[in-house]
């Protein structure tokens, strides 16, 4: 057995039973960079140093995270965290295109429900139009 191999399987002993890298973490870290990097260029301005020394400590507080992340035991936890980022960012990309898509349907207007955050789509030209809701029964009155 050579040095490379027992040095591969000690890593994996370690790392038994940890999260591991997932997508929070690995986005922890691109953010950290950015930062450490934006701070490199913030400190050669002589008067924003101490700004460059703040995001310098706010990169290596995400660097830790990331790392504490990576290492963790408590995969319940870290999974539901990776969860919610995951659907945050899946409501940016997502919420961004459908914007466009609506904004280039010049057939329907569209209306949102106050209550439940529904969308809901109507044929222009009908006037003054009271909808209800179809998810939570509300009335959302508009013009189209």
């Amino acid at each position: 057995m050579g040095v490379l191999y027992k040095c591969k399987m000690a890593l994996q002993r370690l790392m038994y039973g940890r999260n591991g890298s997932d997508q929070l973490g690995r986005a922890a870290i691109v953010a950290a960079l950015v930062l450490d990097v934006v701070s490199m260029i913030v400190m050669r301005i002589r008067h924003l140093q101490l700004v460059g020394v703040l995001l310098y400590w706010a990169a290596m507080v995400l660097l830790l995270y990331a790392i504490f992340r990576v290492f963790s035991k408590n995969l319940y936890k870290r999974r539901e965290e990776n969860s919610k980022f995951l659907q945050w960012t899946w409501k940016v990309k997502n919420g961004r295109s459908a914007a466009k898509a609506r904004h280039a349907d010049t057939a329907h207007k569209y209306f949102t429900c106050k209550n439940c955050k529904t969308i809901c789509r109507v044929p222009v030209g009908k006037g003054k139009v009271v909808i209800t809701c179809p998810k939570c029964g509300a009335q959302i009155h508009g013009k189209t």
